[in-house]
């Protein structure tokens, strides 16, 4: 069955020439040193279709039934009554041609037909390259079928990989704009000259938020300036009861990190963060040296609130964000001092990230 699926007019032909330039092959050597041309046409017609079925035999059932099925005992015993079948034919092919074509006459039988063990290698031969070209064929088609799956598994993985990403890069806490709008309402409301400002930077900030994270790199100088204006609008909100302590080193203009590596942190500063003593106090600090990213962010909170012992789930997004751009390439640490809870951020090679390494490939 599997023979008859392999059919078509290409295979056909080429079966056919390499057939016949055996059958050449044979006639060669049986001729060869004797002028007996028609007991070596005989013989040699005789022993290809022998060697044909043979070929055919163990190529197509044999070696895909038993060798690639790694079913080896198997597969030497049939091989071992195939060695058999075709001594049996050989032998009985030689008797044969020195009875019909020879007239019993041994002495003008061709030498190379007389020895058995020669007629029986030739066979073998014939069997053997081309059952030695067939599993190479086979490997190879074996090796590219896997190479094709894996990368279609690798090209899944990655498109998962950038769908985590692309919906990672877009959260936001909802209770943010809730927040902002409430407190943008009550300005209104008062008519106070602030809300034009307010609903601006609101604007700006989400403008980031929801079309510059679609880049796979933004300026490290607007992602803090972004931090800036998201600390300003919580001070509308907070108003008297916020104490913001912001330091940030000069930032070069061509240095470039993922969109919204540093906001989540801050807005997960504001989420978890208590007031201690009536303030919220939030202290962030922003290094850059020699192309090394060192963020500090801290705030006030009340040790009894458990969940900001593990972070929440706001950290551990940002963890998965850092694994997908940042792989093997940054250091995140948190720390608790007295009322203070503090996450630090270090990358020491703002060069490479996940997309660099994607372009290099």
């Amino acid at each position: 069955m599997n023979l008859l699926k392999k059919i078509n007019f290409k295979t056909i032909l080429f079966h056919s020439l390499f057939w016949v330039a055996v059958w050449f092959f044979f006639f060669y050597f049986f001729s060869y040193n004797s002028d007996k041309v028609d007991y070596a046409l005989w013989f040699s017609s005789g022993l290809l279709p022998l060697t044909i079925g043979v070929t055919y035999f163990v190529n197509y059932h044999l070696i895909p039934r038993y060798l690639l099925a790694k079913r080896y005992w198997k597969f030497a015993l049939y091989s071992f009554y195939t060695f058999v079948y075709i001594s049996y034919v050989i032998s009985l092919l030689i008797y044969t041609c020195l009875i019909l074509v020879l007239k019993f006459n041994l002495n003008e039988m061709p030498p190379m037909s007389k020895n058995f063990f020669f007629v029986l290698l030739l066979v073998i031969i014939v069997v053997g390259v081309i059952s030695f070209v067939s599993i190479l064929n086979q490997s190879f088609k074996t090796a590219t079928a896997n190479k094709e799956l894996q990368n279609k598994i690798l090209e899944t993985q990655l498109q998962l990989k950038e769908q985590e990403l692309h919906y990672l890069k877009r959260q936001i806490h909802p209770h943010f704009l809730f927040n902002t709008l409430n407190t943008i309402y009550g300005f209104a409301l008062k008519q106070s000259k602030q809300t034009p400002d307010i609903i601006l930077k609101l604007s700006n900030l989400l403008d980031y938020i929801l079309y510059q994270v679609n880049k796979p790199l933004v300026s490290l100088k607007e992602e803090v300036l972004h931090i800036q204006e998201y600390i300003e609008l919580e001070k509308v909100r907070f108003q008297d009861t916020l104490k913001v302590d912001f330091s940030a080193s000069e930032i070069n203009d061509e240095i470039q990190v993922a969109p919204m590596l540093l906001i989540p942190f801050v807005e997960n500063a504001f989420k978890h963060g208590n007031l201690v003593n009536g303030f919220l106090r939030i202290k962030i600090e922003v290094r850059v040296d020699n192309d090394c990213l060192e963020f500090v962010i801290g705030n006030s909170f009340i040790q009894e609130d458990n969940e900001h012992k593990n972070g929440g789930l706001g950290l551990l997004n940002i963890r998965k964000r850092l694994d997908l751009n940042y792989p093997n390439n940054y250091e995140l640490t948190n720390e608790i001092k007295e009322n203070w809870y503090f996450a630090k951020l270090v990358i020491c090679d703002l060069t490479k990230t996940k997309q660099s390494d994607r372009g290099d490939e």
